[in-house]
């Protein structure tokens, strides 16, 4: 018998947790401006595909970015928008 979700399930980032994703994602950005990629197009790439490739290795970004996973990406982007 297939299990039933009625229940939705919390999700909650920690604040320092937040400001480690700022850091990384700034860097990240800066490096791949710096390569000469589209910073935006790169990351998109990356947060659908989690493919690390989309993300440059210059200034160990490629390792940042692999600190930390893409749904706290996620959440802090939309706190952040919206």
């Amino acid at each position: 018998m297939p299990q039933q979700h009625d229940e939705t399930v919390s999700f909650k980032l920690q604040k320092d947790s937040e400001e480690k994703v700022r850091s990384i994602l700034e860097a990240v950005y800066a490096a791949l401006e710096t390569k000469g990629y589209n910073p935006i197009n790169q990351l998109v790439g990356y947060m659908i595909s989690g493919e690390p490739a989309y993300i440059t290795s210059h200034n160990d970004a490629r390792k940042l970015i692999c600190k930390i996973d893409r749904d706290e990406i996620l959440e802090v982007l939309l706190k952040n928008y919206l």
